[in-house]
């Protein structure tokens, strides 16, 4: 692969452990690193780096930072309550739990557990940017773009998705997933230039939407009966009640993808791999799917490639539920965001699928020793330490 090309990194925690992979070409599937660790639930790499966060459910408020290549534990946080759900780049690590009783840890608390406000917050800065009224009912998924100019939400309802500009939070888009009502929004994603978003829930399908702005006349260089009547209908919205032209405005899915299976929660994600936009869906049954899409006519997607993330008798044994990826047993109800993250009462298979340029993983075929402690505070922008891969290694 040549240079600048972005690698595809997968995080999977299971009962038994976790697993670490890349994805350099649809038909390859690297394993870079495996533990032992049981029950985790939490998993987040920093970037395509050697540097992860782990949360395992035998201590659920305490999260453990490894350098995985070296097999040292850099250092371990004890919180007050249950993590629900970590994130870090090269300047912050920030974490979520259920509730924070320590001003000291700069927490957020929602402002309100029956609609769907959004705060913004600075991390850098430690400072609220904008609130946003989002949706009418709790919010049961959230993402920024790679840039963070951009935020998109869905509520428990799950049939509307809107997307708001960062840090202004004017509604920029709004998609509709269908007209059912209370179906669970397991994960949204952006495609790497923003151009995409996709969705999945506990149907059997997955939708693209594509983020086009249109000119101020919304006029087209070919004029079509569809952008008339939208004309019509823009013109009207000005006339009626806001629900009303709200849903006017709504814009369906510009792709799709069709699961094998119905009424199970699974995680996706758009990358580029080999230069081409692909879309990958991980379920918990241990499986990575791999579609190609149109950019240019969506329509419907085409399964590439499947991989499979772990063995077919871990999950059959104990019957597993997950958080954001898809399952092999009915799934109950998320009703809310915090419950979308939040720690299952049973064992769990998480998964995260992203796409980062860096990586200081394990070259393949190396031997990564078990973890040792290892002294000094985490410098998560220290590149010496969880410095970016090589060319040559991604050749």
């Amino acid at each position: 692969m040549g240079p600048g090309q972005k690698v595809v990194s997968l995080a999977v925690g299971t009962k038994t452990g976790y697993k670490l992979f890349s994805v350099t070409s649809v038909d390859k599937l690297d394993c870079i690193y495996e533990s032992e660790t049981p029950d985790v639930y939490i998993v987040e790499r920093l970037f395509s780096s050697s540097l992860v966060v782990v949360v395992s459910l035998s201590i659920p408020r305490r999260m453990n930072v490894y350098h995985f290549k070296k097999g040292t534990e850099i250092c371990n946080y004890s919180y007050s309550n249950n993590i629900l759900s970590v994130r870090l780049n090269r300047q912050r690590l920030v974490v979520y739990i259920e509730a924070a009783e320590d001003p000291s840890q700069h927490a957020l608390q929602p402002l309100s557990s029956t609609i769907g406000e959004i705060i913004v917050y600075d991390a850098n800065n430690l400072s609220t940017v904008t609130m946003i009224p989002a949706h009418d009912s709790p919010l049961a998924a959230l993402t920024f773009n790679s840039s963070g100019t951009k935020l998109a939400s869905a509520s428990e309802r799950g049939t509307v998705i809107r997307v708001f500009s960062i840090p202004e939070g004017q509604r920029m888009f709004e998609f509709r997933r269908g007209m059912k009502r209370y179906v669970n929004i397991s994960s949204l994603s952006f495609s790497p230039d923003a151009q995409f978003l996709c969705a999945s829930s506990n149907t059997e399908t997955v939708h693209i939407f594509k983020l086009e702005q249109h000119g101020p006349s919304g006029e087209e260089e070919c004029p079509t009966w569809g952008s008339y009547v939208g004309k019509m209908f823009s013109a009207a919205s000005s006339y009626l009640p806001a629900q009303v032209s709200g849903v006017m405005s709504q814009e369906r899915a510009f792709a799709t993808v069709r699961l094998l299976v119905a009424g199970q929660r699974n995680v996706c994600t758009l990358a580029t791999i080999q230069k081409l936009p692909r879309l990958l869906v991980a379920s918990s049954d241990g499986q990575l799917f791999i579609y190609n899409v149109d950019p240019q006519d969506g329509g419907e997607c085409v399964l590439a490639q499947k991989h499979r993330l772990f063995g077919e008798d871990e999950d059959k044994e104990e019957g597993v539920e997950s958080e954001g990826s898809e399952v092999t047993v009915p799934v109950q109800a998320c009703p809310s965001y915090a419950a979308t993250v939040a720690i299952p009462a049973t064992g769990p298979v998480t998964t995260t699928l992203t796409g980062y340029s860096e990586d200081g993983g394990a070259k393949k075929g190396e031997v990564i020793p078990e973890h040792e402690f290892a002294a000094g505070p985490v410098c998560l922008d220290d590149e010496n330490e969880f410095p970016p891969v090589s060319n040559q290694q991604l050749s």
